[in-house]
């Protein structure tokens, strides 16, 4: 009975990653596809941007009250649902031949990606044991990385002998297997409500509250949460400036900004393979701890290049350590939040993430036109390894030591 109760556990992870596996992969390619398609109906340079907008914005329409839905509805369902809604939006992108309605059908899709990941947070912290948590991060974090190296070259490979519609219908296809796979995965929550009351303001208010009263009682791990979002707005605040740095500071060639980006997809792959064959070895501290150590330490060489080399150094060493950053807060997030709340406090502590995503962003950009750029990204990558350092001394108070319990090194060690 333990054999095949352990077969099937290891069927659903296999499904479950395989499903989330698959939709990434289609994001990467699709990624570069309406980039190219965008920019083929406009010329614009500020049209293609605006894409990247329609996320954050998204987030700050949906992210207050899409929580309340997700702690109230069946997860499986929910993920099934927006994956086919996702699926039907993308197919109808290469039918547009004007930029609006596809930003609107991208406005509509950052609003079903924005209840997809909380839903799959909670989803995988109801199906997968606490003990098999790390190991089932590290390989999607080694699923993601992989997808983002071979994702847009798959894209750049269709494009070159089919079309960008195709890329982009291709993606929609992914979605449609996701749904697929996450179909025969079972039921975590059946006994939730399959339909949720009338969203109300006082309804909002008592969630709110809840988390806010969560947040109070539970300051440590809220600490702990804000810092490695904070990390990471800081991260994507420098990489919205990289081709600017690359290519105006350094002189470096498109080409070799393309490289530059291959090497990072190497090293994420790396580091995700290290991570998910010595998971059940690594505790959740030291990965967390080596992580946002030397992700920081690499975006300070990044800042510092003055060469190719160098630069690729630096990017080889953040791509390495971020899925021990990654698959450490992961896990500290699943084993410590409850998963009952998960919706709510995903959602509503991601309102708070966007903003300071769009004003970081925005303030680097703004710096840049002041200052010259080095120092603006010199400036950001001090302030992320001052970050980290406090977090890492938030991981290193000894009566804390409760909430990095492994139950997986524990297991690995009696």
């Amino acid at each position: 009975m333990i054999r095949k109760s352990n077969l099937m556990e290891r069927k659903n992870s296999f499904l479950l990653l395989f499903g989330l596996g698959i939709s990434t992969l289609g994001d990467f390619i699709y990624l570069v596809a309406i980039n190219v398609l965008v920019l083929k109906l406009t010329g614009s340079a500020a049209a293609v941007a605006g894409l990247w907008m329609m996320g954050p914005i998204a987030s700050l329409l949906t992210k207050f009250w899409s929580g309340s839905m997700i702690d109230r509805l069946n997860i499986r369902g929910i993920m099934i649902g927006t994956d086919i809604l996702r699926a039907a939006l993308v197919a109808m992108i290469p039918f547009f031949q004007t930029v609006l309605p596809i930003y609107i059908c991208l406005l509509f899709l950052s609003v079903s990606k924005a209840f997809f990941e909380p839903a799959a947070l909670t989803y995988i912290t109801h199906a997968v044991p606490e003990e098999d948590r790390k190991q089932f991060n590290s390989f999607r974090s080694l699923i993601t990385s992989s997808a983002f190296l071979v994702g847009p070259a798959i894209s750049g490979a269709l494009l070159l002998v089919t079309s960008v519609d195709i890329s982009i219908w291709l993606n929609a296809v992914s979605f449609v297997v996701s749904a697929i796979m996450v179909y025969f995965l079972p039921d975590v929550n059946a006994s939730s409500n399959q339909t949720v009351q009338k969203i109300s303001f006082q309804m909002l208010k008592n969630d709110w509250g809840e988390v806010f009263k969560y947040s109070h009682k539970h300051h440590f791990i809220v600490k702990v949460y804000f810092l490695a979002q904070f990390t990471m707005i800081i991260a994507l605040g420098m990489d919205a400036q990289e081709v600017v740095f690359t290519q105006q500071v350094l002189g470096l060639s498109e080409t070799d900004y393309g490289l530059l980006i291959s090497l990072t997809g190497v090293g994420s792959i790396l580091g995700a393979a290290v991570v998910s064959s010595l998971a059940k070895r690594i505790s959740i501290k030291a990965l967390m701890i080596s992580g946002y150590l030397m992700v920081s330490i690499g975006y300070l060489v990044y800042a510092f290049s003055f060469s190719f080399v160098t630069v690729a150094l630096g990017f080889m060493v953040l791509g390495f350590f971020n899925s021990f950053s990654g698959t450490g807060f992961m896990t500290f997030y699943q084993n410590n939040v409850p998963v009952g709340m998960m919706g709510r406090i995903s959602s509503i502590f991601g309102i708070f993430q966007s903003l300071l995503q769009i004003l970081f962003i925005l303030l680097i950009g703004f710096t840049g036109d002041i200052i010259p750029i080095r120092y603006s990204i010199i400036g950001a990558s001090i302030l992320m390894l001052f970050v980290s350092i406090w977090q890492i001394k938030l991981i290193l108070i000894p009566n804390k030591s409760n909430y990095f319990e492994d139950r997986s090194v524990l297991k690995n060690t009696s």
